[in-house]
């Protein structure tokens, strides 16, 4: 289980920031496309290389728990600000009809980076990973979600 123990933290947010560096590559790759996809928001290049720049240098300090915390901030807000600009499915008729097309391709990213939003989130409040032979011992347990005892464990019903 130690190994497991040690490791379990790094695969896990190796998993949670993997799609990014590779967006960022893809950027780099088909610079025009990705200017053509940034719309009308001003300083479209400056804010394209500040996107790149945030998509690698973010995951990586996340990965190797240095500053990972200011990292998965900065990552989140990335992923909300994406969202919020660049996935507008309310703007989409065709979203309202609960049908395939660009509006409902725009509500399941902008879920999707609510999600990864939501994952970063607990890198930066809960960073600290629970050992697998307390999860084996608890494998049902509830926690707290809010309040003062927020992460901890719900003591089980006698």
């Amino acid at each position: 289980m130690t190994l497991i123990n040690d490791y379990a933290p790094l695969l896990l947010r190796i998993c949670l920031v993997m799609l990014f560096p590779f967006s960022g590559l893809d950027k780099i790759l088909n610079w025009d496309s990705a200017m053509k996809q940034a719309g009308n928001i001003p300083f479209k290049p400056a804010m394209l290389v500040a996107s790149i720049i945030v998509e690698f240098v973010t995951p990586v300090c996340i990965v190797a728990g240095w500053y990972d915390r200011l990292a998965a901030f900065i990552l989140a807000g990335f992923c909300v600000i994406t969202a919020v600009l660049f996935h507008q499915f309310w703007r989409f008729p065709d979203f309202w009809r609960f049908k395939e097309g660009e509006g409902l391709e725009h509500f399941w990213e902008f879920l999707k980076n609510f999600a990864l939003a939501g994952g970063l989130g607990l890198v930066v409040l809960a960073p600290r990973t629970l050992p697998v032979s307390e999860v084996m011992q608890h494998p049902l347990a509830s926690t707290h979600v809010i309040g003062p005892h927020a992460g901890s464990l719900i003591a089980p019903a006698p």
